[in-house]
């Protein structure tokens, strides 16, 4: 083997890969020359693996021919949906400036601070982590909120106290609302050439998915993440993203236009339209930095990516208090039982109808699996037969994932991409995510060189060449 170019060496760090045929997790330790730039792994010991012996050096070229084919060949399943957690904006913040994405830790709550810690460490604990985080602490401080108001329409002081609860969870949203704000201004301000090459990555991931027959079902794309970082990739790729949303100025969330499609008709031929190219629907699980609750009604409002600050964009949206309670960011909107769970039972509904679907294939990416919500849609996912989910994830530093793939028990039907290499969004882009277009060429290219020259699987070559002719059948 030739010499390996110096390079920053590679963490130790496992990683993990189990598709195709592979009856379980594949552990990959970094060899002793393996640098992030050209990385170079062993199988484990512990590890029964039927396409390398543990003393064999297996580098990208390797492992590309194992996952690229498998994800080009999910992605045209009839049914496809993405799943995208706060990993993806971890990704591209870190790629665009080089520095982690700021966060928000704890908040103090003053006099409820005891009680709404101990509910927030409790449900924490029951999702599976190991203490309870800011959202944890939001949804019970709504829930004790609704409390204190019930209380307080026959009690002066607890009436009080709720208007006080009121004022503070409004104060946590505002900076919880404004620390996404800065991770959205980080990324604009960031050096011109940081910033095309994380937004080009993050074009290419997302087209790699996109990128569907017209005879297939739209990609359905859901995301737990409150920022715009998705839509900003979006439109620099041109996709077209249909949600609930009707409207220019400010747009109003409709339960009535999920169906809503893009069609066009080709050049001299009428009554056939086809799907236009390009174009996905969009889901918010949880919310978004920009949607209101104005009345009965969840607006968008004109929030720019990274804006300076979110009060003069309340203000303009129509709230004259700037109350940032009145933020849809889960589980917020702490008015009525009604706003508590519209939109978001709508929205979980969406999700539930999507991925709950004969031949449907779920990918998952920076998803910790810690939102039981979710969880339990993939389970019901999961037993239907002809389903699959694919998991791919920088790391799972509270086991969360390998704990829910072994509480599942559908091995058959999950595929996993876990780790500093496999599971890195930047060389899940350079080498094993499907060519992000619509490539009709590649294949018919591979067909005409089987159909002349006879391809086999005698030669490691020709083996990669017959998988990709056994891909033609998805575009059939």
């Amino acid at each position: 083997m030739t010499k390996k170019p110096e390079g920053e060496k590679a963490t130790s760090g496992l990683n993990i890969i189990k598709c195709r045929d592979d009856q379980q997790p594949i552990l990959l330790k970094h060899e002793a020359e393996s640098t992030i730039e050209s990385p170079l792994f062993n199988i484990s010991n512990e590890c029964s693996c039927s396409w390398a012996k543990p003393t064999e050096v297996i580098g990208p070229d390797i492992l590309r021919t194992r996952i690229e084919p498998w994800l080009t060949a999910l992605c045209q399943s009839e049914h496809f949906s993405l799943l995208l957690g706060s990993g993806l904006t971890h990704a591209v913040h870190r790629l665009g400036t080089g520095n982690p994405l700021p966060g928000m830790g704890a908040v103090d709550f003053g006099d409820f601070a005891t009680h709404i810690s101990n509910e927030a460490k409790r449900s924490a604990g029951i999702a599976g982590r190991n203490k309870g985080n800011i959202e944890d602490q939001i949804r019970a401080a709504n829930e004790l909120l609704r409390g204190l108001e019930i209380l307080g329409q026959v009690d002066e002081a607890t009436s009080k106290m709720a208007d006080t609860l009121r004022t503070k969870l409004g104060e946590v949203l505002s900076g919880f609302a404004e620390s996404i704000l800065s991770g959205e201004k980080d990324l604009i301000t960031a050096k011109i050439e940081q910033r095309e090459e994380a937004f080009n990555y993050l074009v290419s991931f997302l087209m790699s998915f996109a990128s569907r027959a017209g005879t297939r079902d739209r990609l359905n794309i859901f995301t737990t993440n409150y920022d715009r970082i998705i839509e900003a990739g979006a439109e620099m790729a041109g996709m077209h993203l249909l949600d609930r949303f009707v409207g220019s100025l400010a747009p109003i969330f409709r339960s009535s236009r999920l169906d809503l499609d893009m069609h066009y008709n080709p050049p001299g031929i009428r009554g056939e339209p086809r799907y236009l190219e390009g174009v996905a629907r969009f889901t918010k699980l949880h919310g978004s930095l920009d949607w209101v609750d104005r009345g009965r009604n969840i607006r968008r409002m004109g929030l720019p990516l990274g804006a300076p600050a979110l009060k003069p964009y309340l203000n303009a949206s129509g709230d004259e208090k700037n109350e940032a309670i009145q933020l849809m960011i889960y589980p917020n909107a702490a008015k009525d039982r009604e706003t508590a769970v519209y939109p978001y039972v709508e929205l979980f509904r969406d999700l539930a109808a999507a991925v709950c679907r004969p031949n449907h294939t779920l990918v998952s990416f920076g998803y910790s699996f810690g939102d039981e919500h979710i969880n339990r849609v993939v389970e019901d996912m999961l037993t239907i037969p002809s389903t699959h989910l694919v998991i791919i994830s920088f790391d799972d530093p509270l086991g969360r994932i390998m704990n829910t793939y072994e509480r599942l028990g559908r091995r058959a039907q999950i595929s996993m991409l876990i780790g500093d290499h496999i599971g890195n969004f930047k060389s899940l882009v350079d080498h094993y995510l499907p060519k992000p277009a619509i490539d009709r060429t590649t294949f018919r290219m591979a067909e005409l060189l089987n159909s002349r020259w006879g391809v086999t699987k005698s030669d490691g070559r020709k083996k990669h060449n017959s998988d990709q002719i056994a891909a033609t059948d998805i575009f059939s």
